[in-house]
């Protein structure tokens, strides 16, 4: 998602200054270290540079004594991050480039050490909070989500599949709830995302900048309790019935019989939304769903979503579902092959084969990873 704002942040001091001409704005307020994310008009997409940058200050402040914990937040109000620059990626696979490998290899090791953070971790998830905007988030000790936020993992829109951990977050989500969002791409509000566990707390937007402000001279756990809310009704909790049932099944093309056989206009609706992302994402992203509620933990769901991201990214669908929602806008892809059954359950298994000595994504296991 290039913009006009498509400058790359550099690295810096983590002192108590931000820094000037930056995508990535570093400080620290009192007992607390903020991020804030500076790419208003790209919704605060993530660039490379962004993803390092970012890591080097939770390693420093990781090591601060005057540091007790993190707060990241987006600038404007759109929202925290819509994910990575897809744009960049679809270059990139067009060229046969590793660019994007680069990319996410950083990228995994930023959401891992996020995960097992030694200090809290604050995310404010507010307003738009999509794909690797999950990443710098969802995995936090602290997760706060308002009424104009909208989570999604979207990748099976774009002929891709659910990364940066999310298979992992969303293998742990009650019931079925996790693979119907993964298929379907679909965004959810705040008390959704309580409700799959993407989130812990509910604060209005409006109560933000006070909120960050006390956290510069209190810990969160003394702050939240002044803040949280119950959030206004979500969709999904009266819906489990048929998410759990439909969902439960072995296939992607059964998931859809399921669907369509409810007679609820609302499982029509999520059958339909599926049917119109690429088959093979659909077939991946479930298998990796799968495997990751066997893998258990974060890290070995890391280091099998870079095998399967690096494999995408030699896929047709890849490129086609980019040039189809942000190239060209026709919102008409090609997808190859274009239906379900014609995707094999070896071409499924592709996508999960070994990359070679040297090229797959090592991280050491443990630590405050959740699950």
């Amino acid at each position: 998602m290039k913009s006009e704002d498509d400058t790359a942040g550099n690295s810096g001091s983590t002192g108590s200054t931000d820094s000037t001409d930056s995508t990535v704005l570093l400080h620290v307020e009192g007992r607390t270290g903020v991020v804030t994310l500076n790419r208003p008009k790209a919704l605060n997409s993530l660039t490379h540079p962004m993803v390092l940058r970012i890591d080097e200050a939770l390693a420093a402040w990781a090591e601060d004594p005057a540091v007790h914990q993190v707060l990241i937040r987006g600038a404007g109000e759109r929202g925290l991050c819509a994910g990575g620059d897809i744009r960049a990626i679809h270059d990139d696979a067009k060229a046969g480039g590793v660019a994007s490998a680069d990319f996410w290899r950083d990228e995994y090791r930023l959401n891992a050490r996020i995960a097992r953070y030694p200090k809290p971790y604050v995310a404010l998830m507010d307003g738009i909070v999509m794909g690797g905007g999950v990443g710098i988030s969802a995995h936090g000790t602290v997760r706060i989500v308002t009424e104009r936020s909208r989570v999604a993992m979207p990748e099976t829109g774009i002929g891709f599949v659910p990364d940066i951990g999310g298979t992992h977050l969303l293998s742990l989500a009650p019931g079925e709830l996790g693979t119907h969002l993964a298929l379907t791409a679909a965004a959810v509000g705040a008390a959704d995302a309580l409700l799959c566990g993407l989130a812990d707390h509910f604060v209005p937007a409006d109560r933000l900048p006070e909120l960050t402000a006390d956290l510069a001279t209190a810990p969160a756990h003394e702050v939240l309790p002044r803040y949280g809310e119950a959030p206004p009704p979500g969709e999904l909790a009266e819906r489990r019935a048929w998410i759990d049932h439909c969902y439960a099944a072995d296939t992607v093309e059964e998931i859809v019989d399921r669907l369509l056989a409810q007679g609820v206009p609302a499982a029509k609706e999520a059958a339909e939304a599926i049917l119109a992302k690429s088959p093979t994402a659909l077939k991946v992203t479930l298998a990796s769903l799968r495997r990751a509620a066997a893998l258990g933990s974060l890290e070995p769901v890391l280091a099998q979503e870079f095998r399967v991201s690096c494999h995408a990214l030699r896929s047709p669908d890849l490129v086609e579902g980019i040039r189809a929602r942000v190239v060209d806008k026709d919102r008409r892809p090609r997808w190859s092959p274009a239906d379900l059954a014609e995707v094999s359950g070896a071409d499924v298994e592709r996508f999960f084969a070994p990359l070679g000595e040297g090229r797959e994504l090592r991280l050491p296991e443990g630590g405050l990873s959740r699950g």
